[in-house]
């Protein structure tokens, strides 16, 4: 998922290299608890008191709102009408600026009080993780904090940093941050090349909201070039248009002397990575796909990020092998049968001539539908037809209704070789089509 590009100055921030840890002394000054969706982080933020959801992004500086609906009674002060670009291919888009709203967390209050609204969710968002999202917050709640994410626990914890004590950890790696237009930057080494172990430095954007495990900007350095293996795809939507890339693997990333084996990487073209490359020496991002198998520690008043690992720190690097981009697609009234059997007095069900009754009635609800966005030309999903706003009806022999969208994510993820049974609507007509997952890196 991509999000904005903003300006702002450049900080070099000074540290210790020791190990560093928490003393168990420490208050928290509050505890917030999150959903995990499609690796992103979702908060309940309130604007001007009014409750809203917002997706915790490392990778921002300004706390930006979008997606407000009606019934979203959000009085906006001091407007102004701005033109902002992100990643993507497209033009600016037209904003606005707020200024003096009251913003907090569970209690804490967040100093900025400045709010860019982007009238239409360019992003989005909601479509894509199956629930409402309104906006995204990073640089304003990290910086005066110390913030513990427990992805294992879906909780964070905000300390106070002049309250806070420090003690060493052998299990842990601590990077220095260096700030780029209020962005958090750290260096890392990259195994490129499947011949030799030949590491290759690289400064990488740490970005809690993209949901990818990496991405690199093409010929940023000179052996960071698509590997022979990969397949192209989109990487989403950015506030510009759509973002292209080349998906692949590469054998090794390490942070520290964390070692994270084969994980799938994002090769991003020119056109889309021009307005990300402001800081000349970036040369990619790390995302959520990574930061996720770690409790991590954002420390901005000291300049540092600390990894953790936990208990997914192993597990496999998947990714999405169908070729079909599924979203959300807004809710459907559906009939449903509903069978019971009567009972007597003492709860027996009741026979006639050894037959058994039941009393079959008929419920009404309100359900999720979803529809394919996308089709990735080429993959096993468009060889057998598919094509582009279907209606998904059914996912192997099940009503689509009954799952939810990063569930039927996760099907499309789960082993190369497995089959995928689908019913769509096409314009009113009911399709079947059978399909099987193909690992391509």
């Amino acid at each position: 998922l991509i999000l904005l590009i903003f300006t702002l100055l450049i900080t070099e921030v000074s540290y210790s290299k020791d190990n560093l840890w928490f003393s168990k002394k420490n208050k928290k000054i509050a505890r917030v608890k999150f959903k995990l969706i499609n690796n992103l982080i979702v908060i309940p933020l309130k604007i001007n008191g009014q409750e809203l959801s917002f997706i915790l992004d490392s990778g921002v500086s300004k706390t930006i709102l979008f997606n407000i609906s009606k019934n979203d009674s959000i009085g906006l002060n001091n407007v102004e009408k701005i033109r902002l670009r992100g990643l993507g291919d497209g033009k600016s888009v037209e904003a606005l600026v707020s200024k003096q709203n009251k913003i907090s967390l569970q209690g804490i209050k967040i100093p900025s009080e400045t709010i860019y609204v982007i009238v239409k969710d360019y992003f989005d968002l909601s479509n894509k993780m199956g629930v409402t999202i309104n906006g995204i917050i990073g640089y304003n709640l990290l910086r005066n904090f110390i913030v513990k994410i427990n992805y294992n626990s879906k909780y964070i914890d905000f300390f106070n940093p002049e309250t806070f004590e420090y003690k060493k950890c052998k299990k842990c790696e601590t990077f220095p941050i260096q700030f780029y237009r209020k962005k958090p930057f750290i260096d890392v080494n990259v195994q490129l090349d499947t011949i030799g172990e030949k590491l290759t430095n690289v400064k990488m954007l740490v970005d809690s909201g993209g949901s990818d495990a990496i991405w690199f900007f093409e010929h940023t350095k000179s052996n960071i070039i698509t590997p022979n293996r990969f397949f192209k795809d989109i990487l989403g939507e950015g506030l510009s248009g759509t973002v292209y890339g080349n998906r692949s693997r590469v054998p090794l990333i390490k942070l520290g002397n964390f070692k994270i084996k084969e994980p799938t990487a994002s090769f991003l073209d020119t056109l889309s990575t021009k307005n990300a490359r402001s800081f000349r020496v970036r040369n990619g991002s790390i995302g959520a796909n990574i930061l996720k198998r770690f409790t991590v520690w954002f420390d901005y008043p000291n300049g540092n990020i600390i990894l953790k690992k936990n208990d997914s720190f192993k597990k496999e690097f998947n990714y999405n092998m169908s070729g079909l981009d599924v979203v959300y697609d807004g809710m459907e009234l559906v009939k449903e049968q509903n069978i019971r059997t009567p009972k007597d007095s003492y709860n027996q069900n009741i026979d006639s001539d050894n037959s058994i009754s039941f009393i079959t009635s008929f419920s009404y609800e309100f359900k999720p539908r979803y529809k394919i966005k996308n089709v990735i030309k080429g993959s096993p999903a468009d060889k057998v037809g598919l094509k582009k706003d279907d209606v998904i009806v059914r996912i192997n022999y099940k009503s689509s209704y009954e799952f939810k969208l990063n569930q039927i994510v996760q099907k499309f993820q789960e082993r190369d070789g497995k089959k995928i049974n689908l019913t769509v609507d096409r314009n009113g007509k009911k399709m079947k089509f059978q399909f099987k997952l193909e690992r391509k890196i």
